[in-house]
């Protein structure tokens, strides 16, 4: 029988168990796939913590993204084939199409036959965080040549997606990071600048950087105390896209920026541009032509053995990784 992670109760990572499992034939909207390879996200982490909008019913999967090989196709799917190489954009929930395991039933209209010269760590590590910034960045912000953006907690997943899609579309992107440490791996990654906060005042950088206009796209996942600060930094007329609640802080309304800026301020998910099927086909045309130029190029911070899943997911939570971090199958 295949191995399957679940869990039982809420917890930290040692509540992640590894265990055999029946599974059974794809619904007629799915498809089978030997997982090889699956990304690791923070969704996941505050769904094992009870901290998540999902609750679970125990024994529960989880998991978000996965790549593997097709063993089964249901009756309604086309397009796929038993022996095909394929990545699952995210589906909507966390535990129905579980992907943490050797074995998965997944939403056969959420897979995609991922360019041949990825392999299934860098697919396994593409869509979520890349359909994340392409919603932000281009479907919702409109990004443009010429635009100075915004980009906090950089040296995520979704972070240096975003700083490659800024790129892509001939936009600067400015990376905003709390230590000295991960400042070159995002200049490599396509960041134009960056801005250490623990060192650095952003507000005053960040008018330096764009010769006094500020930004006009800020793209954060964290909230919090320098939510004032985003809004200090951005151009009149701009947009600030918040996809994330990292801080366990307040976040304050900074009600005289927004008014004096004409700022919008939009609380953005993943799940909207997903549940859009044109917007969803825009956003993969873009991934694909992206991956396959080398434009868009996924970076894996570390790769674990399904052995390894407690650790993998204790490494994720320390927040010292720049990139990915994926388990190999």
């Amino acid at each position: 029988m295949p191995r399957i992670v679940r869990i039982h109760e809420y917890g930290d990572a040692s509540v992640l168990k590894l265990e055999q499992l029946e599974v059974p034939a794809p619904a007629p909207d799915e498809v089978q796939i030997a997982v090889k390879a699956f990304g690791l996200n923070r969704a996941e982490v505050m769904f094992r913590n009870h901290a998540y909008l999902q609750e679970a019913e125990f024994p529960s999967r989880l998991g978000y993204e996965a790549a593997g090989v097709v063993q089964a196709v249901g009756s309604s799917v086309r397009g796929v084939q038993p022996g095909d190489a394929v990545s699952l954009i995210p589906p909507l929930d966390i535990a129905r199409w579980g992907t943490y395991g050797e074995l998965a039933n997944v939403p056969g209209h959420l897979l995609v036959k991922h360019p041949a010269g990825l392999s299934f760590e860098q697919a396994a590590a593409s869509w979520m965080q890349y359909v994340t910034a392409w919603g932000a960045l281009i479907d919702q912000a409109r990004l443009k040549p010429g635009d100075f953006v915004l980009v906090t907690a950089a040296s995520s997943s979704v972070g240096l997606a975003a700083l490659q899609v800024a790129r892509k579309v001939g936009a600067t992107a400015i990376a905003v990071t709390r230590t000295r440490s991960k400042q070159q791996a995002l200049l490599d990654a396509g960041a134009a600048q960056v801005i250490v906060s623990d060192e650095e005042d952003l507000v005053e950088r960040v008018m330096a950087l764009t010769a006094g206009q500020g930004a006009r796209v800020v793209f954060d996942p964290v909230g919090g105390p320098a939510f004032d600060a985003l809004t200090r930094s951005m151009a009149r007329g701009g947009i600030l896209l918040e996809y994330g609640a990292l801080s366990p802080e307040p976040t304050p309304f900074p009600l005289f920026t927004v008014l004096g800026k004409s700022l919008t301020l939009k609380g953005y998910l993943y799940a909207e541009i997903v549940a859009d099927s044109e917007a969803l086909e825009r956003a993969k045309a873009f991934i694909l032509d992206g991956l396959e130029s080398g434009a868009l190029r996924p970076i894996i911070a570390k790769t674990f053995p399904l052995e390894q899943i407690q650790e993998a997911h204790r490494y994720l939570e320390a927040n010292q990784q720049v990139g990915k971090v994926v388990v190999s199958v």
